[in-house]
């Protein structure tokens, strides 16, 4: 951070809060800036018993199996988020049937929420950022070419989920990987 975002002044300095968080602090006006996660938005969309998945058209991990998903933006819910970035990167209308999971990424400094989408029709459209998109069965999925651990956590608890009918949140984090 270079100028404070309230005064403009360069003034900044960094400072350690209670030994764990890094705050900037602006000498000129006192303001605090605080660093915060990002939240990532997202579907796994069902169609039929088949999963739908998009092959990612940008890096990161071009070319990798994606659930269509993006950052969340100012003045929308999370589940407005959800279904803007599913229509952009399928053109189609999803609708969400609950949230499904809750996913960080310490690493990256994000919140993964993903929500399980019922998709009504197949006329999605390709784009820039997705260049294909594909029904999978659920004993076809590409595993070793998902694009992120957020999509093989999301995709591996709704199977488990399968076999049980009551309706959960899975939460998980980088920190438990293998």
């Amino acid at each position: 951070m270079n100028f404070c975002s309230k005064c403009g002044s360069d003034n900044i300095h960094l400072m350690l809060e209670q030994e764990r968080f890094v705050r900037y602090i602006c000498k000129a006006c006192n303001t605090t800036h605080y660093r915060n996660p990002l939240i990532v938005v997202g579907c796994l969309p069902i169609y039929e018993n088949k999963l739908l998945l998009c092959q990612r058209g940008i890096q990161p991990r071009k070319g990798y199996w994606n659930l269509p998903a993006g950052f969340m933006e100012m003045n929308e819910t999370v589940t407005q988020g959800a279904l803007r970035e599913a229509k952009e990167e399928t053109g189609l209308d999803m609708e969400l049937v609950r949230l499904h999971s809750m996913y960080t990424s310490r690493k990256k400094n994000q919140v993964m929420l993903h929500f399980l989408a019922k998709v009504n029709d197949l006329n999605y459209q390709l784009n820039e950022e997705t260049v294909a998109i594909q029904l999978f069965d659920f004993e076809a999925i590409p595993w070793d070419q998902l694009a992120f651990h957020s999509n093989t956590f999301a995709i591996q608890n709704y199977l488990a989920s399968l076999q049980d009918s009551t309706p959960k949140v899975f939460i998980g984090d980088s920190f438990k990987e293998n």
